[in-house]
């Protein structure tokens, strides 16, 4: 997957610009993000599309996202308890949270990492 090198090189200054509370310099939450996939399947594919499109649209510089490929590495699987492909996993700010499916509904990707407050659309 190209992109996931796109995307990797993008954050690879995420650990430093970072403050000891969790956020970027100019205090907005830094996001750190994993997106679980099943190879290049259609799903996990538009997954990984959906997924860079609402990063650059919403959190731009402000984010760094890992994506595992389970066909790959399944027993990494085991440690965020992925049940489903594809789940994006918002590890940073804390709490947890987890989004499961091809992330095409934005509205709805962006209520899940807490971008945007429930009921609350796009203008």
């Amino acid at each position: 997957m190209s992109e996931e090198k796109d995307i990797a090189a993008e954050s690879e200054d995420f650990t430093e610009d970072i403050n000891v509370q969790g956020n970027a310099p100019d205090g907005q939450p830094m996001y750190d993000l994993r997106l679980y996939v099943a190879g290049q399947s259609p799903r996990s594919v538009r997954a990984l599309e959906n997924l860079r499109r609402v990063c650059d649209e919403h959190l731009a510089g402000r984010y760094r996202v890992e994506v595992i490929d389970l066909l790959v590495n399944p027993a990494l699987a085991r440690g965020d308890e992925i049940v489903a492909v594809p789940t994006l996993v918002r590890k940073l700010p804390e709490p947890i949270r987890k989004i499961i499916g091809d992330l095409s509904d934005t509205d709805r990707v962006l209520v899940g990492l807490q971008v945007r407050p429930m009921g609350e659309s796009a203008q």
